[in-house]
């Protein structure tokens, strides 16, 4: 090629623990108030530009094609809360969502509570949380972010008078407020602006000073993530902690006594992970207690919580089956449980004893209870999607088992979903262990090892990546691509054993796991080395990173966005955001058992003098989550050691986080380069 990448200078910056040296020639790419920094950024992105400007046409008719799917005017479906109906609507060339509600019926004029649009004039990221209303129903809490560093500033609204409230009050964690029953009191998490923990959890009185909020808990173990909201029945508030994957404690406060102290339900226990909801007289419990790795559902009277003796067993603890969810109605009980990788809904009748399953006859698929604020009622709420079904709305009447399709998420154009295919696949992994694969394709692919395939997955956390629907996803399908999600380790697709095994010492079974995949799908003459990409974000981008270098002769290309590649220095780095609260996911590296592990598969650490497939790393400037700096030395790092010729491209968005951008036709863009950066490669 005659354009020729940035080199970035090499710093040398020693590491010691462990008398073990590392030398970080890149570590000074962490300054972003250094011109250098921001000019090698800027540099990186030209390159990029440079490299794709002959797919220039490529790029733009991916966006246009995009774009022209999405109904431009369109609305969620409205769910009532109260005396109103609550949801939000786009209109045509609206980049932003506009919150809204109807009071009593859906024939009533429109209130607009806050239109996004608006709020978002000037600046290049917005985000504004869906208010949360005081029960009066006149006042409306919400959390705005205008950087994408996840610091939602909470402001206040009268629904009535359209007055925006003085007070802002700034580094708050966005959705989690909660009001009292007076109308006067909101409850907020404070945010450490530095390291973004959520670790305090503050009480501020309406047209107050926020300097006069009052302290009402504070986490002393920055191992712990704190959530917080008002509990269903309204009659209490409710503060999580819960250290990742290891125990979880939750405090009450009644509602109607703003004051007083908030008690703990449970003490927290070493491996004990809990969940409540409250009903009229009496707690549900989700508890993985005595053993129940899988959880079980438990209740016990409100008076007797805190006396484990006293909990009954309401569904028991199953080997084959993970108990996920709860929503609880005053005659039924509405559980989501995986098996074998699948979710599924059951619902349990409370007055006959009697329960049943839904039916969504599908392969692969992704079901999840919607939202369901009443409890008086035989309706349930919930949203289905798959592979090739567009997100679909239902109501459900848990009596009659009939179901009533809301709303489906338009698809404009040509699209008609019996044109694709999804299928189920297991993959054998090294240990024996069978990885499902949820793949889908247009008609007409064939298996014969010369179409491209797309490999995605995340594995980490125990979040589950479940087969889902994806409008832009149709450019590739359309252009003779498979898209194939990998159920790896480190997910909880198969129950919590699933998780257990994919985390902490037993991380690499996520690697192996996703490179055994990829070898079956070929074998399966699914594709081939020469058509056969990857894509991973976040932890899943650390995926992308240890699987190039455990296996770099396996992809034609790779696409790790957001990627977390720096493994060892983040994780020993107690300034750098959510590190501590990461340990029980990781390991701890200050402890040498763990630092020897890591550093062993830590993306950035183990580049070395070989070949690499074409790759293309993104990140964003102001990513709260995954560091900029820690793409961009592994960016820096791979240019200084890679023998190959391949493409490595390096694209940062200067405006964002985490997320991307923030508009809904922004993101497309994004998108747009991914593809076209992996159609450059197989046309």
């Amino acid at each position: 090629m005659t354009i020729q990448p940035p080199k970035a200078n090499k710093k040398p910056h020693s590491l010691e623990i462990h008398n073990d040296v590392r030398v970080d020639n890149y570590y000074w790419l962490r300054d972003r108030e250094n011109q250098e920094v921001i000019d090698y950024l800027t540099a990186e992105n030209a390159y990029t530009e440079a490299v794709m400007a002959p797919f220039k046409e490529l790029r733009e008719a991916l966006f246009v094609e995009m774009k022209s799917r999405i109904k431009e005017q369109d609305e969620s479906v409205p769910y009532k809360d109260g005396n109103y109906w609550y949801y939000y609507r786009y209109e045509q060339g609206g980049e932003y969502p506009i919150y809204a509600r109807k009071y009593q019926t859906l024939d009533a004029d429109e209130e607009i509570m806050l239109n996004l649009n608006e709020l978002a004039e000037g600046q290049s990221y917005y985000n504004a949380t869906f208010p949360e209303i005081s029960d009066n129903e006149e006042i409306a809490a919400f959390g705005e972010d205008t950087v994408s560093r996840r610091l939602y500033t909470l402001r206040f609204k009268n629904l009535k008078t359209g007055e925006l409230y003085p007070e802002a009050i700034p580094d708050t964690e966005g959705g989690n407020y909660a009001w009292a029953a007076d109308n006067q009191t909101v409850f907020y998490i404070h945010k450490d602006p530095e390291t973004l923990l959520g670790y305090q959890v503050w009480r501020h009185v309406l047209g107050t000073s926020p300097t006069e909020d009052v302290l009402v808990f504070e986490e002393e173990d920055d191992q712990f993530y704190l959530g917080l909201h008002r509990m269903k029945s309204k009659k209490y508030i409710a503060i999580s902690s819960d250290q990742n994957g290891v125990m979880t404690e939750y405090l009450l406060l009644r509602a109607d006594t703003p004051t007083a102290e908030f008690r703990s339900f449970l003490p927290r226990q070493w491996g004990h992970e809990y969940s409540v909801d409250h009903f009229e007289d009496r707690f549900y419990i989700r508890t993985n207690l005595n053993g129940a790795f899988n959880f079980c559902l438990m209740q016990v009277a409100e008076a007797a919580h805190a006396d484990t003796t006293q909990w009954q067993v309401v569904i028991p603890h199953r080997e084959e089956v993970y108990f996920e969810g709860l929503e609880v109605f005053r005659n039924h009980l509405v559980v989501q449980e995986r098996s074998e990788g699948l979710l599924h809904i059951r619902v349990m009748n409370q007055q006959n004893q009697m329960e049943h399953y839904l039916n969504f006859g599908e392969a692969a698929y992704t079901a999840y209870v919607g939202t369901n604020p009443d409890f008086d009622t035989t309706t349930l709420r919930y949203g289905y999607t798959s592979l090739t079904t567009p997100s679909s709305t239902f109501d459900y009447n848990m009596e009659t088992r009939e179901r009533v399709l809301l709303k489906q998420q338009e698809v404009l154009g040509e699209f008609n979903k019996d044109d694709y295919q999804t299928e189920r696949l297991f993959a054998p992994a090294r240990d024996g262990a069978l990885v499902p694969i949820s793949v889908v394709y247009k008609k007409g692919f064939v298996k014969d090892g010369n179409a491209p395939l797309l490999q995605y997955a995340y594995g980490s956390y125990g979040y589950s990546i479940d087969p889902s629907f994806s409008a832009a996803r149709l450019s590739l399908l359309n252009r003779g691509f498979a898209f194939a999600i990998c159920h790896i380790r480190g997910g909880q697709e198969m129950g919590r054993n699933w998780y257990e095994n994919g985390k902490m010492l037993h991380k690499k079974n996520t690697f192996t796991d996703f490179i055994d995949c990829a070898q079956f799908l070929i074998q399966e003459k699914w594709t081939s080395s020469a058509g056969l990409f990857a894509m991973g974000g976040s932890a899943g981008g650390l995926l992308m990173g240890a699987v190039a270098n455990m296996a770099p002769t396996l992809y034609r290309g790779m696409v790790a966005q957001v990627a977390f590649v720096d493994v060892v220095t983040t994780m020993l780095d107690e300034s750098i955001p959510l590190t501590t609260g990461e340990y029980e996911e990781w390991g701890n590296p200050n402890e040498q058992v763990y630092y020897d592990y890591m550093k062993s598969y830590s993306p950035y650490d183990n580049v070395t003098a070989q070949a690499y497939p074409n790759m293309l790393v993104t990140t964003g400037l102001h990513d709260s989550q995954v560091q900029y700096w820690e793409p961009a030395k592994w960016v820096a790092k791979l240019r200084e050691l890679k023998t190959d010729y391949n493409l490595l491209l390096f694209h940062c968005d200067m405006d964002a986080g985490h997320g991307g951008a923030s508009g809904r036709f922004k993101r497309l863009k994004d998108i747009a380069l991914e593809y076209a950066f992996m159609l450059s490669l197989v046309n």
